[in-house]
């Protein structure tokens, strides 16, 4: 059975009640993973399609970076006066994020929520392409591999970043209630180069809140810029942004200079950066007389561009005079200066000419200059096309080899600067023949793989956002088959001012003390100077409760008259940053900023998050109480957050009840309560399995499901991942899904979704169909069966407005009978020759009548379906128009994202023809700043985005997209929200601690940096660390960077898979969509001396069995310092082990022999090296297995040497010795006493008469058979040794060719067996042993 599983912990906004519930994320006991981990993802779509790599390329960077500040929080007043912190705001779904500490939102968002979440589509493919866990398949599986078991599914991509933008207030800075009286704060202005067109009017953008509410006024060039004094200059209403208009003439390039906002009240001034205003320019380009430029075929030649200047740049491309693009090549192609550089010219290059083309940005026009044209001089005057790929094309035209020779740049070395965090561009182009290769290198290193790239076919390389470390020699190496050159490039990086400590606005009750803390760094290093609201703080009045040291200004015991808005503006040659921060002295009691009595339901073994926003001054403390017990709720299964939001890791049962959180400061206390319902998990407990089913039969699926009795279940299908259309052959129950009848197009997968509003689950079987085999039971299942007949004879009747009956004659079955009818349309105007699906019927009706939709030129067919298969469709019916009407939907799938960190791009699902009612469908798409409740932007589109330019960095808008035709407009949307794009972080994290674990582990500890310097979603915190030496000597060691990632907004982590007794050195940086932000200062530490790795190349020999030799060598990694090695063996024959030994040997010792006492058991080895922290990891070995008793004569051949010195072998050899002497003597003596022995009767062969031995029947015995057998030896005593078995007495007494018989005869009857086993087999069983042998002559 293969079955797929998907839960989805999800999370609802109660539009009846008006409450927000928090979101609960999925069970952390399932998971394994943590908050961070889990909400973390990257979201590609943000980059439209882009990789973050890719991304980081394409967009432009500014070095200098205007101080565009994004705040998470939204600051309104409700009714009752209190603040109401709104953290809803995301771009994915443009919903309220279901947090405690939300706004209040309009029902009509909550119910879409609750409508989105009940969508089939939030199941589909995204569901079922998650990691899947596989499991064995069982009988009836297709043969389709393992089947997918478990599929994890995420939340929808809405929630991860609701709930991101939640994490990311936990640790935001406290900003004060509007209600309050507060120094101003600019939020909006306008970017420090700010390039305006020349055609519309300039607009300085400059925008500030504060109470009391702050005015403005500006300076220009360093003087006041009196406003009034000039009619075409004017402010807008409750903003301090500066519009200068030309309709009643004019000349912008009287207004460039640079501008600067203050916002005042009566607490204090904030400024603006200084805004440098030009005007763009796009001059024309000079009139030229260019004469033909006359090159020999194979020269190399450069076409210079020299475009007029413009501001901004203008892009540079080459074509011909006819608007033909130049194929460009590794032969010829355009340097980054605009030039046209041929590498050898060929006579191809004749056949067009050549025009440089200057397309300026603001005026979006194109300049071209005259065309050059090439006259080239050749060897060979035919322009043979069938020469361009020869192999040897040069040489075939007569053009002559030459080697490589640069065309820029020029010489053999130049240099290059570049600022911090911009792209780097390195570009090489040489000239010879053949063309030659580039390639790049980097002296003392590699080239950064990660932000590296080649272009323009190799002959430039741009290294994407420059640090540090990218500073160095780089050299391009030029190379064909005539020889190579190389060119070295010197790059210097520097930098412009960016932020280590950005200073943050402090607010203080009476008495307390704080600091403004101001930190950057820059190449060169930036100087600081501080201001106090506008005005350099050495002429402001003294204030004996402030003190400035360096970038630092601290304040004692301050009082209600320290409120003032300070300046800091670091800068160096490259640029400048400014930042203001206000300090606010307030006495304030503690508030609740949320809404009162809140109820949040939440599935069981969850992980979720009670927020409790408040505001007091001094800063209030905060505590969590459950059903008013008086303990407070933190540690184990709780969590409190800085900002006071209460996190419970994993949900129970006795979770459930009412939480009371209380605010509480010296000058009172609130408090709040929130309600938890704890719900039961949505769980398929019987699920579908895998059927093969035969065609025509019934099959059944079950889908039995466990729910939370008070959540509203529902139970849907899917086939094929696909909404399942339940026709007139399905049956949907509860717990079932029935098919009757079931044919061929019923295979496939078929899922069941289980869902509540809070949860839902998954699981999956595959149908297959088999064809029936069956036998005919009636005439009819005898005859062949077929697809049926089109049906023909279409008929539109009954014409309304909205309806119209059609009416078909149905074909002929083909004795399969017909089980349906699909209708089908087709319209003229957004789809012409498309045919849609629109009905289905069962296959007894000819006759139906039709819903259609307004404004829409129908055609309409029928398919008819049996169990073979579908009919071809019938001839189309008339045509028959509807009338148009107003749209009565908006289009879906409305979103709003940044492509770049000062756009918003604004994307929705087009609506088809059915849904369009009238002619000419558009779209109004309307946004506005969601903070700043401004009026609504619109612009009417006619396709499906429209990108928002100059926006500021990371902020939320509300977007609508509302669709109108000739008709009318549809009906007002509901707002969705977007966010412009992201920017590169500006701060990094501060307070930075180190703590050393073990010899291979640190942990770390970090200040969170503010919400808006992440200017972007925060994905983690970053560790850059890399291994600066060892602490022993002469022991190389490699400085690759490596990273460890701490996802989401936390402040420690732990660092671990280090190299024990080694200098290292870290940096941390943060991580949002757009990449790193600046590093931390570094960070030194040192390794504890750990235990080192094993031994390497642990040998065990045995020369012999009274020896064993170990040999091996010093560990890879020593870890510390060796004080030495410990050997542990022990003996071990079979089941029965020996006493243990160990030996200990000094470090530098690294062979050892052991001395065996026992010839027949084996040895196990144990080595480990030791440091003064203990002992590494171990190596065993065991020696070589003993010679194998079953062959002794072999052991003895490998042993020989060895065995001979053995007593127990000299003893056993005198022993059988004797035995031969024995035997010999008895022989001697028989002969002597006859000599001759009668044989012929034991003799095999008879004797023949010309044998010359025989004379009386008699056998001579002679000296001759006494001569050793062929294979044996001879020993110094006169024995006879057998080479086959040396140490067997049987076969010592079986070595000659014949053997003595009982009755003294020597014959051939007894032969020697080589073989023990056939010896004794085919012998009789007297005995042949010389002992025996001896009996018988006796």
């Amino acid at each position: 059975m293969g079955v797929t599983r998907s839960r989805e912990a999800r999370n609802y906004f109660d539009s009846t009640q008006g409450r927000a519930a928090v979101f609960s994320l999925r069970p952390t006991f399932r998971e394994k993973k943590d908050l961070a981990g889990i909400l973390l993802r990257p979201k590609s779509a943000s980059w439209d399609g882009l990789g973050p790599k890719k991304c980081l390329a394409s967009l432009p960077t500014c070095p200098h970076g205007g101080r565009l500040r994004r705040r998470w929080m939204n600051q309104t007043m409700a009714p009752s006066g209190e603040r109401l912190i709104d953290l809803c705001a995301i771009w994915d779904a443009g919903v309220y994020l279901p947090s405690a500490a939300c706004n209040r939102a309009s029902s009509g968002v909550a119910r879409k929520r609750l409508n989105e979440a009940e969508k089939l589509s939030s199941v589909r493919e995204a569901q079922l392409k998650q990691l899947e866990v596989t499991r064995p398949r069982v009988l009836g599986s297709r043969e389709r591999g393992q089947v997918p078991r478990m599929a994890r599914q995420p939340p929808p991509p809405w929630v991860h970043a609701a709930f991101l933008l939640c994490l990311l207030s936990l640790g935001g800075a406290i900003e004060i209630p509007m209600d309050l009286t507060q120094p101003p704060t600019i939020t909006k202005q306008s970017v420090k180069d700010h390039i305006v067109d020349p055609r519309d009017n300039i607009l300085i953008e400059c925008e500030a809140k504060g109470n009391p509410a702050p005015s403005f006024h500006w300076t220009r060039n360093s003087r006041f810029f009196n406003i009034a004094k000039d009619p075409r200059v004017s402010m807008r209403r409750r903003s301090g942004t500066l519009v200068i208009d030309f309709r009643s003439g004019g000349r912008p390039e009287e207004y460039e200079g640079e501008y600067q906002c203050f916002a005042r009240n009566k607490f204090g001034t904030a400024l603006s950066n200084r805004i440098r205003l030009q005007v763009s320019k796009s001059p024309l380009w000079p009139k030229e007389n260019l004469d033909p430029v006359v090159v020999q075929e194979g020269a190399p030649l450069t076409l210079q561009c020299n475009p007029p200047p413009g501001l901004p740049s203008p892009v540079i491309f080459w074509m011909s005079s006819s608007m033909e693009p130049i194929t460009q090549d590794k032969r010829v192609s355009q340097g980054h200066n605009g030039d046209l550089y041929f590498s050898n010219v060929m006579l191809q290059d004749m056949q067009t000419d050549y025009s440089c083309n200057a397309r300026f940005h603001f005026t979006h026009t194109i300049q071209q200059k005259n065309p050059f044209t090439l006259k080239v001089l050749t060897n060979h005057p035919y322009n043979d096309s069938s020469l361009r790929n020869h192999p040897d094309m040069y040489s075939a035209r007569g053009v002559a080899e030459r080697t490589p020779s640069f065309m820029y740049p020029q010489g053999t070395t130049s240099s290059q600067m570049v600022l911090r965090g911009m792209d780097l561009l390195l570009e090489c182009i040489a000239s010879g023949v053949p063309t030659p290769d580039i390639a790049w290198y980097k002296k003392g290193g590699d080239l950064p793989s990660d932000k590296a790239k080649f272009e323009n076919f190799n002959k430039a390389l741009r290294i994407t956002n420059v640090s540090e470390e990218d500073s160095g020699e780089y050299f391009c190496l030029a190379s064909n088959k005539m020889g190579s050159i190389r060119h070295t490039i010197s790059v210097r990086v520097k930098a412009a001012p960016y932020w280590l400590d950005e200073p943050k606005n402090l607010i203080l009750a009476p008495g307390e003390d704080g600091r403004l803390v101001c930190r950057a760094n820059g190449n060169p290093k930036p100087t600081v100077q501080w201001m106090v609201n506008g005005e350099p703080l050495q002429s402001a009045p003294p204030n004996p409760n402030r003190e400035v040291a360096g970038d630092t200004i601290i304040f004692r015991d301050t009082q209600i008259s320290s409120r003032a808005v300070y300046q800091c503006n670091t800068s160096n040659e490259h640029g400048y940053l400014l930042a203001n921060a206000f300090v606010s002295v307030l006495d304030v009691p503690p508030r609740m900023l949320s809404p009162r009595n809140q109820l949040i339901r939440v599935i069981l073994y969850n992980r979720t998050r009670l927020d409790c926003p408040f505001f007091g001054s001094p800063i209030p403390t905060l505590r969590w109480f459950k059903n008013g017990q008086g303990s407070n709720l933190d540690g184990g299964n709780y969590h409190v957050y800085e900002n006071g939001s209460l996190e419970i890791k994993m949900i129970r049962k006795e979770d459930q009840g009412i939480y009371t959180c209380v605010a509480t400061n010296i000058l009172g206390k609130a408090e709040n309560q929130v309600r938890l319902e704890v719900k039961d998990p949505t769980r398929i407990y019987r699920m579908p399995e895998d059927q093969v089913a035969k065609r025509g039969t019934t099959v059944q699926l079950e889908c039995r499901v466990k729910h939370d009795p008070s959540l509203k279940l529902t139970v849907s299908w899917l086939k094929d991942d696909e909404p399942l259309y339940i026709g007139n052959r399905m049956k949907k129950e509860d717990d079932s899904l029935t098919i009757f009848g079931v044919a061929e197009r019923d295979q496939g997968s078929y899922t069941c979704v289980a869902s509540t509003e809070l949860d839902q689950d998954l699981a999956k079987a595959y149908l297959t169909v088999l064809a029936d085999q069956a036998t005919p039971t009636n005439r009819l299942a005898a005859l062949p069966k077929g697809r049926p007949d089109r049906p023909r004879d279409l008929e539109l009747t009954d014409l309304a407005e909205r309806s119209v009956r059609l009416t078909w004659i149905p074909g002929d079955a083909n004795n399969s009978p017909i089980t349906d009818y699909v209708v089908q349309f087709e319209e003229d105007q957004f789809q012409p020759g498309v045919w849609h699906d629109h009905s289905k019927y069962p296959g007894s009706v000819n006759s139906a009548v039709l819903r259609l939709s307004p404004y829409v030129n129908y055609q309409f067919r029928v398919i008819a379906i049996n169990e073979v298969g579908s009919s071809h469709p019938s001839l189309p019916s008339e045509r028959y128009r509807t009338s148009g009407a107003p749209p009565e939907s908006n289009p879906g799938d409305v979103k709003g994202e940044g492509t770049r960190k000062n756009n918003m791009e604004i994307t929705w699902t087009p609506m088809n023809a059915t849904s369009a009612f009238g002619p000419n469908l558009r779209y109004i798409v309307k946004w506005r700043r969601r903070e700043t409740r401004e009026a609504w932007n619109n612009v009417t589109v006619w396709g499906s985005r429209y990108v928002v330019g100059q926006t500021p960095v990371y902020v939320p808008y509300e977007i609508r997209v509302q669709a109108e035709n000739d008709f009318g407009k549809g009906p007002e949307p509901e707002s969705v929200i977007g966010y412009s794009g992201e920017d590169y972080p500006r701060a990094a994290p501060t307070e930075v601690k180190v703590r050393v674990m073990n010899s291979t582990a640190i942990s770390l500890q970090w200040n969170r940096v503010y919400s808006d310097t992440v200017q972007g979603q925060l994905r983690e915190y970053r560790a850059y660390y890399w291994r600066e030496s060892s602490l022993l000597k002469n022991l190389w060691v490699s400085q690759k960077r490596q990273q460890a990632s701490f996802p989401g907004d936390r402040l420690r982590g732990v660092v671990s898979r280090l190299f024990p007794y080694s200098n290292y050195k870290l940096e941390m940086v943060v991580v949002n969509g757009r990449g790193d932000g600046p590093r931390s200062e570094t960070k030194e530490f040192t390794t504890p001396e750990g235990v080192p790795s094993a031994p390497r190349r642990f040998r065990v020999r045995q020369p012999n069995l009274e020896t064993i030799n170990l040999e091996w060598d010093h560990p890879e990694h020593p870890n510390g310092i060796m004080i030495g090695y410990t050997l542990k063996y022990v003996a071990f024959n079979g089941t029965k082990v020996g006493k243990q030994i160990v030996e200990n040997f000094s470090p530098n010792q690294t062979k050892f022999t052991v001395q065996r006492t026992d010839p027949v058991s084996r040895y196990r080895f144990t080595l480990s090296a030791r440091t003064q922290v203990g002992s590494g990891e171990a190596v065993t070995e065991e020696s070589p297995a003993p010679p194998n008793e079953a062959t002794p004569t072999a052991a003895y051949t490998n042993n020989q040497a060895d065995i001979a010195t053995q007593g127990w072998f000299i003893g056993l050899m005198c022993a059988i010795a004797l035995l031969v002497l024995i035997l010999l003597i008895v022989c001697f003596i028989k002969r002597s006493r006859g000599g001759k022995y009668p044989v012929r009767e034991k003799k095999d062969v008879p004797l023949g008469p010309e044998d010359p031995k025989e004379e009386d029947g008699s056998f001579d015995y002679s000296d001759e058979d006494n001569k050793p057998l062929q294979g044996s030896q001879t020993s110094l005593d006169g024995t006879i040794k057998q080479q086959e078995s040396d140490d067997s007495l049987v076969d010592y007494g079986e070595g000659g060719e014949g053997q003595f018989n009982e009755d003294g005869s020597f014959i051939g009857q007894y032969t020697v067996k080589k073989d023990k086993e056939e010896t004794e087999g085919n012998e009789s069983s007297e005995a042949t042993s010389p002992v025996n042998a001896i009996y018988s002559l006796a």
